[in-house]
């Protein structure tokens, strides 16, 4: 039974044990509005989210639209080449402005064609003549703060958020060697989903899954934590190649120059928080973008990105369907798992589980949302 008083760390006391000695979050954190409502408010209204990649807005112009937890983000690269972050929000009444991606000269809104220019601000707005007081650079987009690491842009709505390199802490010294910068993203797929983001994040940080749920694909799975600091953390799976690919399948497309340590040995799986996932191998890396909608419903984003020299190569549109097929085989499996497991946790029978010393991802995600959702004073 859900409780009244959700966020009484009392009802948390297992999750906060050890691994060994813990259990899962209650089933009412991946199925209570309450819950999620909270999440919003205390963790994504409050961090830095990811947004996508500065090589899907090459050109000036070149604008695409965010939607999740009930906002609307505009990314768009200006005459001078920047990328800013703006809220999907006609300053008049309100009217969405943009759907979707694509290339403009100017914003116009759909409503009463208010004119912003892509630097956010208003430049025409026909028939405000004859109001008093009204001052157009006051009436600018709401900006919102874009920051960029390695080509991948995040967004947050809290002016006072700490710069995103402390944010990610260690991050990108150990992952430097990779290069994201000098890689483009060449494909994305989306899937919608009837199921909490929590659930699916847990999932990817998990090996524990990997001999059930894809034994007909990518098989078993041993990781090993690795300690970070900053807002994420990594598992390590050894492998002396590219696990990118399915078992039965080879590529010839080489590893990335520079890989030292880890980065040459195998593959790092990862979570950003909240709510981003990085599989990082020897030869590309793919990013899950996790984008909830509501309690039960989520979009995932799954981006593929390649060295640009590998991409030159005269192999690569044959060889990069082996990737694909890969990661369409091992997502669907994922997802069909997690939409299940959401109608496992919507039962009245449902209780928190113990976890296993395989599950350290799914014990970091939940006490990592809990120590932001939390009221210690709450009665």
């Amino acid at each position: 039974m859900t409780p009244t008083d959700l966020f009484n760390p009392d009802h948390y006391v297992d999750v906060r044990l050890p691994l060994v000695e813990a259990s899962t979050l209650p089933p009412w954190c991946y199925t209570n509005p309450d819950f999620y409502q909270r999440e919003v408010e205390q963790i994504f209204l409050k961090h830095w989210n990811f947004a996508g990649r500065v090589d899907q807005l090459p050109n000036t112009g070149d604008f695409m639209t965010l939607n999740f937890f009930g906002e609307s983000v505009i990314l768009v690269r200006g005459k001078d080449n920047a990328i800013r972050a703006f809220a999907n929000v006609c300053r008049h009444r309100s009217a969405r402005l943009l759907e979707g991606q694509g290339n403009c000269r100017t914003i116009v809104c759909p409503y009463h064609s208010w004119v912003y220019g892509l630097d956010g601000g208003l430049l025409r707005m026909k028939g405000m003549e004859g109001t008093s007081n009204f001052d157009p650079k006051e009436n600018s987009l709401r900006e919102l703060r874009a920051e960029i690491w390695a080509g991948f842009i995040f967004v947050t709505f809290d002016s006072d958020m700490s710069p995103l390199d402390e944010y990610l802490g260690d991050l990108p010294e150990q992952f430097k060697s990779y290069q994201f910068a000098s890689m483009k993203c060449v494909r994305q797929k989306r899937y919608d989903l009837e199921c909490n983001w929590k659930l699916y994040i847990e999932n990817a940080m998990e090996d524990y899954h990997t001999a059930t749920v894809h034994r007909g694909s990518i098989g078993n799975q041993d990781c090993v934590p690795v300690t970070t600091h900053g807002q994420w953390n990594t598992i390590h799976l050894q492998a002396a190649s590219t696990i990118a690919v399915l078992p039965e399948d080879n590529t010839s497309l080489p590893h990335i120059d520079g890989l030292h340590g880890l980065t040459a040995e195998g593959t790092y799986f990862s979570v950003i928080y909240p709510s981003t996932f990085f599989a990082t191998h020897q030869d590309c890396m793919w990013w899950l973008q996790l984008l909830p909608h509501a309690v039960d419903r989520t979009t995932v984003v799954i981006g593929s990105c390649f060295p640009e020299s590998t991409i030159q190569r005269p192999d690569f549109e044959f060889e990069v369907n082996k990737y694909y097929r890969r990661w369409d085989k091992a997502l669907s499996e994922d997802n069909a798992v997690s939409e299940r497991q959401q109608k496992g946790l919507s039962s009245t029978m449902s209780r928190p589980g113990r976890l296993s010393a395989y599950e350290p991802g799914v014990h970091w995600i939940a006490n990592w949302v809990l120590d932001r959702v939390l009221t210690p004073n709450e009665p």
